[in-house]
């Protein structure tokens, strides 16, 4: 047992066995085992205990890092996960998604110097299925009923967040799904292999086991309106996260077997459900022997070109209008694509597509980086006549997310978005134009990461605990 921080000088980084590209790329399974408890201790006390921590400034929840791993390295598990548990809902989830070399491990002082980043996502991981094994997670079990319900609108990880925080709180939680499974992108979004659905079904039963009730395949604005569900429950939050695909405006856009990202990995998804989707039965959806070309550099993108790896493509491009050093998504995730056999075009943007009826091609051209704009960020430009085509059977644009039109799906056309069609939220408070209705997450703050959804879910529902409070003491100074 680790008997005292700070070993980085003696103990190198290390992380997770990771399985060969060649065995991972036959299935849909988790890529990384799980620390030995032994591992798990030697890596935590490799942390500098730094007197300013970076990891947990880095982190969208504040995570007390520096504590939990203090804490693995000492033998202490249990306690480590109640410290990891107590700012961030999904622990285990973050520990397998999270883009920690963007955040956490990134800022790591000692990742600053030659010994390298504390394994935080892996630790963060083991501590959480340690704890799920050893029977310390339980369900939400509020002190006292406080006799208010609220409503959530979504599934997803606000969504989660939100019902475990209000429910421990002491309300009674629906949540409305319009799908048929609790988890949202967690389960239709996100492939197995960085997340496995069994890790998300658990936390959704503990969820129940704990009171929360789920309405699953239940359409607001459809089997209810927003106003409906107002009249029902005490508060209602707002947590659908935004799922309509932006598009590419180029000759050709039209042509078929170009589909957004979304649409490919929930047809993926579903089927390791063992569901019946009949355009992936027809083999629309189906990349086996086929040439795949994703745009796109984000982590979606390269959830697109592992999983059609995975189906057994012939061939399977990502194209990427900036370098790889200005990619959004996790270096981690393009270095696994690249094993697994993906062929990046760097600086290369689709200008048209072509086919008869279905698409057949695409024509992309090369981009070089300009001038910095006041973001620091270089912008791109067209290098003349420096056009090529690639074969293409399926095109999969994975440019980002936008909302969908919420005022008119949830039948409340006072509902007031922004500019961008986001759920328009008071800063202070969550609350939108409509009393008692709050929004958290993507569809109030764009599309971002799991982490950053579950703590604005956490925040909002704080808010949504005054609000009652204050409604209930209104109430009987009335009386």
């Amino acid at each position: 047992m680790a008997e005292k921080m700070m070993q980085f000088v003696n103990i190198g980084q290390n992380y997770p066995e990771k399985r060969t590209a060649d065995e991972r790329k036959k299935d849909f399974d988790e890529i990384y085992s799980r620390f030995s408890i032994e591992k798990a201790q030697e890596q935590a006390s490799r942390c500098e205990q730094c007197g300013i921590p970076y990891c947990s400034v880095a982190c969208p929840v504040s995570n007390n890092i520096p504590d939990w791993l203090r804490l693995v390295a000492a033998g202490r598990l249990e306690d480590a996960y109640h410290v990891s548990q107590e700012t961030n809902t999904l622990p285990e989830i973050c520990g397998r998604i999270c883009p920690q070399d963007r955040l956490c491990e990134g800022l790591c002082v000692l990742e600053q110097s030659e010994h390298n980043a504390v394994t935080i996502g892996s630790i963060e991981k083991f501590i959480t299925d340690n704890a799920w094994e050893q029977g310390w997670v339980k369900p939400p079990q509020p002190l006292q009923e406080l006799g208010q319900s609220v409503g959530i609108i979504g599934s997803g990880p606000a969504g989660m967040a939100a019902a475990d925080r209000l429910r421990r709180k002491g309300y009674e939680v629906h949540v409305y799904e319009r799908s048929d499974r609790v988890g949202g992108l967690l389960v239709y979004g996100i492939p197995g292999f960085k997340l496995e659905k069994d890790v998300v079904a658990r936390r959704a039963k503990l969820l129940e086991d704990g009171g929360v009730t789920f309405h699953l395949n239940f359409e607001v604005g459809t089997d209810a309106s927003l106003k409906d569900l107002q009249a029902k429950h005490d508060a209602v939050m707002i947590a659908v996260g935004v799922y309509a695909g932006r598009k590419l405006d180029a000759p050709g856009s039209d042509l078929e077997n170009i589909f957004p990202a979304m649409y490919f990995l929930t047809a993926s998804n579903k089927k390791s459900f063992g569901d019946d989707v009949q355009e992936f039965d027809d083999g629309t959806l189906n990349a086996e022997g086929k040439n795949i070309v994703v745009i796109g550099g984000g982590d979606t993108a390269m959830d697109c070109v592992r999983t059609s790896i995975r189906q057994g493509a012939k061939s399977v491009k990502c194209l990427y209008r900036r370098d790889r050093a200005n990619m959004p998504g996790s270096q981690r995730e393009v270095e696994n694509a690249e094993n697994e056999g993906v062929d990046f075009q760097w600086l290369s943007a689709p200008k048209s597509f072509k086919g008869l009826g279905k698409v057949q091609k695409v024509e992309a051209v090369s981009m070089h980086l300009g001038v910095a704009d006041g973001s620091g960020r270089q912008s791109v430009k067209e290098i003349e006549g420096s056009e090529f085509e690639i074969d293409a059977d399926i095109v999969i644009e994975a440019l980002g997310f936008e909302p969908e039109d919420i005022p008119t799906l949830f039948g409340e056309p006072d509902l007031a978005v922004t500019r961008w069609g986001t759920v328009e939220v008071d800063q202070e408070t969550w609350m939108t134009n409509l009393d008692g209705v709050f929004a958290a997450g993507d569809i109030e703050r764009g599309a971002s990461l799991v982490v950053s959804c579950i703590n604005d879910a956490r925040e909002a529902s704080d808010e949504i605990h005054k609000y009652l409070r204050a409604k209930t003491r209104a109430g009987t100074a009335a009386e």
